[in-house]
């Protein structure tokens, strides 16, 4: 590279030209738009030292958002949008304290939005369009909150009830039930003196 060249880098939604020594110390990776199918490779999460952007916005992948990617502990820009991504947001993203641009819209995640300060900053478009997502900044509250893989008391009911009966079935087995356990053996001594 010369003196003389120039380089645009887009971070934080923002265009910036750079020449000279400071390029050398720009990096980044944008795969966006080009038709990439399947999982993200866990392996982009070990360049840490070397990222501060990475998108890989508008293609087809699929599966979750790789743990590996709290190493990019430099990571200033993360643009997963418009893809097919599902599971939850990884809460190991925690770590990223650069991260001042994340998009997620247009997957199919679910879960709970990490309540950290960090992620609750980025605007509701950061998260539009994944329907199964919920909390702040979304106005979709999370209803069915578990706890080690069971619902929680005040989980979704207006009541705090986390279960429903189904009176259709309720009341048929009741009957069934009670002429088994009680009226079978009176009938039974009945007929049988």
């Amino acid at each position: 590279m010369n003196e003389e060249d120039e380089v645009q880098f887009v971070t934080k939604h923002k265009t910036s030209s750079y020449t000279g020594l400071p390029l050398r110390y720009m990096s980044g990776l944008d795969l966006s738009a080009n038709n990439l199918t399947g999982l993200i490779p866990y392996e982009l999460g070990m360049l840490a030292s070397l990222m501060h952007l990475l998108n890989l916005s508008r293609n087809q992948l699929t599966g979750s958002i790789p743990n590996t990617f709290s190493n990019l502990t430099q990571l200033e820009s993360l643009d997963l949008s418009h893809n097919n991504l599902s599971g939850e947001i990884p809460s190991a993203l925690n770590g990223l304290h650069f991260l001042a641009v994340f998009t997620v819209a247009y997957n199919n995640l679910s879960g709970r939005i990490p309540d950290t300060k960090q992620f609750v900053t980025f605007d509701e478009r950061s998260y539009e369009e994944n329907p199964l997502l919920c909390g702040p900044p979304l106005k979709k509250r999370c209803n069915n909150v578990y706890v080690d893989g069971h619902p929680s008391p005040s989980a979704t009911k207006p009541d705090g009830k986390w279960y429903t009966v189904d009176l259709v079935v309720f009341f048929p087995s009741f009957f069934v039930a009670f002429f088994m356990f009680f009226l079978g053996p009176v009938a039974f001594l009945y007929f049988n003196p």
